[in-house]
């Protein structure tokens, strides 16, 4: 493992020339110490050769593994049966990935949820409901951990009690943006952290398109919630359309720049989603008699709770307008609304408006039963 880890800080190494080299050499250990010829022999061009010979010596393989287990990181290489199945069938899949946290079999029906950093109203809404009723049913939510729409993938995925992963575009020891440090050590707890770049790396722009097709290469599709046709999140639904994986998208205002990129992936053949049904159906998932009680928000107690919930839908409702419809005094909506946010059964969304939170969907099942995997510790 640890010439595996050595090679993998050699920046021009990518999935193909470490082909190369298994290919060459009885073992990466062999490849470790070959001379430049032998490296050249092995189908290396001359300026990789030349990076190689010049960077080995600053390299200390097993130091590189003790730094990995210090961080609690696990490297696993893609031969290694820990490695994510579904990545290991794209083109040219990551010869090498970092994890922090825990690989588990159920990770095979995961979904990318992806979208804007600056999202609407309308779009964390959705985000929050379909990342919650996806983890209700057993699906991992898989997010880039930005800012917007990926945060709030990942907090509702959790507060579900469900499984969740985040790609990075650095090393694992980083975590960007900084303020979701804490949500990243949650999710490494209750899921996994991923990156395919080795600890120390700094994120840079040029390196989120590789954190967008890990993304979606370990997921069964793509799930856009809001975005430019320019943004991440397209390009995300890209690598899931080469990677013959499904692409889904949630329509939005046509006045909305943010809905432009879900509404032309639309367009173009994408599947529109309006509820987590749509996603389990065109994932061939079959629905089980019984609904999981686990999430579903206890029924309003008292009068004023009633009448709230009476008039309160999912589209956004000014406080005046619930005063004006209960007939209730101000002071008291405010107070009820206040208690109903606490229990979860409507959201406030700044400005004075709320909406009532849908229930969790039914829950479903798989079709069938993933293939084993390794449990990571």
């Amino acid at each position: 493992m640890a010439w595996w880890v050595a090679f993998h800080r050699i920046a021009r190494l990518g999935s193909v020339r470490f082909g190369l080299l298994e290919r060459a050499f009885p073992s990466l250990e062999e490849a470790w110490k070959a001379d430049a010829p032998a490296l050249r022999a092995a189908g290396l061009d001359a300026a990789t050769v030349d990076l190689v010979v010049a960077q080995r010596p600053e390299i200390d393989p097993q130091r590189e593994l003790e730094r990995l287990e210090g961080a609690g990181v696990r490297p696993i290489p893609r031969f290694h049966s820990a490695y994510p199945a579904r990545l290991r069938e794209i083109a040219d899949p990551p010869p090498l990935i970092y994890v922090r946290g825990a690989m588990a079999p159920q990770d095979e029906w995961a979904l990318a949820l992806v979208g804007t950093r600056r999202a609407t109203a309308y779009g964390r809404q959705a985000a929050g409901e379909l990342a919650r009723d996806l983890a209700t049913n057993g699906v991992t939510v898989v997010s880039g951990l930005a800012r917007g729409i990926d945060t709030i993938a990942h907090r509702a995925a959790l507060d579900a009690g469900g499984r969740t992963i985040a790609v990075l575009a650095n090393g694992l020891d980083t975590v960007y943006p900084p303020e979701n440090r804490g949500l990243a050590s949650e999710i490494a707890e209750a899921g996994a952290l991923i990156s395919d770049y080795p600890l120390g790396t700094k994120p840079r722009a040029e390196f989120f398109p590789r954190r967008n097709r890990i993304m979606s290469g370990v997921s069964l599709g793509t799930l856009v919630v809001e975005g430019d046709v320019k943004s991440g999140a397209m390009i995300t639904a890209r690598f899931a359309g080469e990677q013959n994986r499904e692409v889904f998208a949630v329509p939005g205002s046509i006045f909305a720049p943010q809905s432009r990129g879900p509404l032309s992936l639309i367009r173009d053949g994408a599947t529109p989603v309006a509820s987590v049904e749509h996603v389990l159906e065109a994932l061939n998932l079959t629905m089980i008699g019984a609904q999981m009680d686990f999430g579903r928000a206890a029924p309003p107690a008292s009068e004023d709770e009633r009448a709230l919930m009476a008039v309160l839908t999912r589209e956004p409702r000014h406080v005046d307008e619930v005063v004006r419809d209960t007939g209730l005094a101000a002071a008291r909506v405010s107070a009820t609304l206040a208690l109903l946010e606490l229990k979860g059964q409507v959201r406030d969304l700044g400005g004075m408006q709320y909406v009532r939170v849908r229930e969790p969907a039914p829950a479903y099942e798989a079709s069938a039963t993933p293939p084993k995997q390794e449990t990571i510790p």
